[in-house]
C-alpha cells in the first residue's frame, strides 16, 4: 500500500470512528430532543385550537434506540365536537438516522453535520385504510426533517397524489402537495413554501345536479417570526392560478383566474397591526369574462396584553355561555344567566379600557368589483377611543367610543346591469335583448328607490352614499346634522315614519 492510499484509508477510518461515536452520543440524547419537540408542538396545537370546540395533542408512544438509528411511534389525537362523537387518532412511524452524518444525506451529497434526520410517515389503521387504498398502499402523508445541533430544523412534508371514489356520487383526484419547511430553534422563525398542481372534485348538489370543482396551480408561502407574546407575525400568501366550478341544470361554468391572498401582521411594543389583501384577476361565466374583484382590510393599534386578557375571559366564560345559551334556545328552555365573578368583571372592564385607550382602528380599505362597463366600491374606517366611563348608558357609551366613522359606497349602474345580466344567464335565460332590458329596468328601479329615500344620491352613472362622523357631528351625503337628527332620519326610513324629520 502506497503512502497516499494509507493516508486516505486513515481518513476514512477516522471519519467512520467519529461518525459512529457521534451517532452513539446522538442516540443517548434523542429521547430528550423528541420530548422537547413534542412539548413545543403541543403548545402550538393548543394555541391553534383556541376558539374551536375540541382539543388536539401529540404524544410519543414508543422509542427504540440503536447506535446509528432509532424508531419512534407517535399518536396524534383529536377530541371534542369538531372531531365528532368518537375521538380521532392518527399514528405515525418515524425512522430517525443519528448524526453527525446520516447515510441518506451522504448519498445526496449533503455533508453538513446534523444531529439527526427524521423520516416520518402515516401508519395504516382502520381510520386511514381508505386513504392508503387511494395511494395504492403507499403512506399518503410523509416527510423528512433534519435536526441541527442548534435545534434548528428543515425538511419537507408531502401528501401523495391520489384518485378515489368518496361515495357512490362523489370522487376526488388530487395531484399531491409538497411543502418545504425550515425553522430556527424553538421555532422562533418559521418559513414554509408549498405547491399543488391540481385537484378535481366531482359530486352532486342538493337537487342532484352534477357539480365539478377544479383547482390548479396552488402556491403557499409563509415567513413568520414568533412575537414577544408567543404568537406568530409576518407574511402569509396563498395563490391559485385557476378555479372552475361547473354547476346547475344548465351546467354553467364559473371560473376564477389569478386568485391571490396576502396577509401581513407585525408587532410594535405592546401594539399589533395587520393587513389582508384578496384579489381575483378575472371572474368568468361559461368562458366569458365578467369582471375582477378586490378586498383589502386592516387593523391598527391593537393593544396586545388587553386583547389577550379579553380573549382569556371569552374562552373561559363567554364562549361556554354562548354554547349553553344556544343549546337552551334550541331545546326551548330559558336562556341561563351569564355569571362573572367580581374579579372577572374587573378584568373585563380593565381589558376593554386598555384596548380602547390604544386607539384601535378597523378599516375596510377597499371592497370593489369591476366589469367591462363600471366599478362598484365600498370603504369604511372606524377609529375607537376610550370613553369617559365604561359604565355609561349604551347610547352614550357607543357615541363616546367612536372617534371617527367614515363610510363611502359607490354602486355603478352599468356594472350592476352587467351583474344582473350574468345572473339571468345562470337562471337559464337566453334571449339577449330580454336579459339586457330586465337588467336595465331592475337597475333603474334600485337607483330610483335609493335616491328617492334620500339614503343615496346620483353622481353621474353612480349611486353613492357618504357618511362621516366625528366630534359628535354627522355629515351624511353632504348635509350636516346632529346625531339625534341622523338617528331620527334613519328611523324614518326603516322604523316609524312619524319619528323623524327630513335632514
Amino acid at each position: 500500500m502506497n503512502k497516499s492510499a494509507g493516508v486516505l484509508l486513515g481518513i476514512v477510518v477516522a471519519i467512520g470512528a467519529i461518525s459512529a461515536g457521534g451517532a452513539w452520543f446522538t442516540g443517548t440524547k434523542i429521547e430528550g430532543v423528541l420530548n422537547s419537540s413534542l412539548a413545543d408542538a403541543n403548545k402550538q396545537l393548543q394555541a391553534a385550537m383556541v376558539g374551536y370546540k375540541g382539543t388536539a395533542s401529540l404524544e410519543l408512544v414508543s422509542l427504540e434506540r440503536h447506535v446509528f438509528s432509532s424508531t419512534a411511534h407517535y399518536r396524534l389525537k383529536g377530541e371534542g365536537e369538531m372531531f365528532g362523537e368518537v375521538p380521532v387518532e392518527l399514528l405515525f412511524t418515524d425512522h430517525i438516522e443519528h448524526g453527525p452524518l446520516p447515510f441518506s444525506r451522504l448519498v445526496s451529497l449533503k455533508w453538513l453535520p446534523v444531529m439527526a434526520t427524521s423520516h416520518y410517515e402515516l401508519e395504516k389503521t382502520p381510520l386511514t385504510e381508505k386513504w392508503f387504498a387511494a395511494t395504492k398502499d403507499a403512506s399518503p402523508l410523509k416527510g423528512v426533517v433534519n435536526i441541527g445541533y442548534d435545534n434548528s430544523t428543515n425538511g419537507t412534508l408531502e401528501l401523495l397524489p391520489l384518485e378515489t371514489a368518496l361515495d357512490d356520487k362523489s370522487s376526488l383526484k388530487f395531484s399531491g402537495l409538497k411543502v418545504d419547511v425550515a425553522a430556527s430553534a424553538q421555532a422562533q422563525k418559521v418559513k414554509a413554501d408549498g405547491y399543488m398542481d391540481s385537484l378535481k372534485l366531482t359530486t352532486v348538489s342538493e337537487d342532484q345536479a352534477p357539480v365539478l370543482v377544479e383547482l390548479s396551480g396552488l402556491t403557499l408561502a409563509s415567513n413568520l417570526t414568533k412575537s414577544t407574546y408567543g404568537y406568530y407575525t409576518g407574511d402569509n400568501t396563498v395563490e391559485l392560478s385557476n378555479s372552475k366550478t361547473t354547476f346547475g341544470p344548465k351546467q354553467s361554468v364559473l371560473g376564477l383566474k389569478s386568485f391571490e391572498m396576502k396577509n401581513h401582521t407585525e408587532e410594535s411594543g405592546t401594539n399589533a397591526s395587520g393587513h389582508a389583501d384578496y384579489k381575483i384577476g378575472e371572474v368568468s361565466l361559461n368562458g366569458k369574462a365578467v369582471g375582477s374583484a378586490q378586498l383589502a382590510m386592516s387593523l391598527k393599534n391593537l393593544d396586545i396584553p388587553a386583547t389577550l386578557s379579553l380573549m382569556q375571559i371569552y374562552q373561559t366564560k363567554l364562549q361556554p355561555y354562548e354554547q349553553a345559551a344556544a343549546e337552551a334556545a334550541e331545546a326551548g328552555q330559558p336562556v341561563p344567566e351569564l355569571n362573572l365573578t367580581p374579579a372577572e368583571e374587573a378584568q373585563l372592564k380593565t381589558g376593554l379600557e386598555k384596548l380602547l385607550a390604544a386607539g384601535p382602528q378597523v378599516a375596510l380599505e377597499n371592497l370593489s368589483f369591476n366589469t367591462a362597463n363600471g366599478e362598484s366600491r365600498a370603504n369604511l374606517v372606524l377609529n375607537l377611543t376610550k370613553p369617559q366611563s365604561i359604565d355609561l348608558p349604551a347610547d352614550q357609551l357607543i357615541r363616546q367610543m367612536i372617534a371617527l366613522l367614515d363610510v363611502n359606497l359607490k354602486v355603478s349602474k352599468p356594472m350592476l346591469v352587467d351583474i344582473l345580466s350574468v345572473q339571468s344567464q345562470i337562471d337559464g335565460q337566453t334571449d339577449a335583448k330580454l336579459i339586457a332590458d330586465q337588467a336595465t329596468a331592475t337597475t333603474d328601479m334600485f337607483s330610483s328607490m335609493a335616491v328617492g329615500s334620500q339614503l343615496a344620491k346620483l353622481d353621474g352613472s353612480n349611486v353613492v352614499t357618504q357618511l362621516h362622523f366625528a366630534n359628535n357631528q354627522v355629515e351624511f351625503n353632504g348635509q350636516k346634522m346632529t346625531v339625534e337628527e341622523f338617528v331620527g332620519f334613519v328611523m324614518s326610513k326603516f322604523g316609524n315614519p312619524g319619528v323623524a324629520q327630513e335632514p
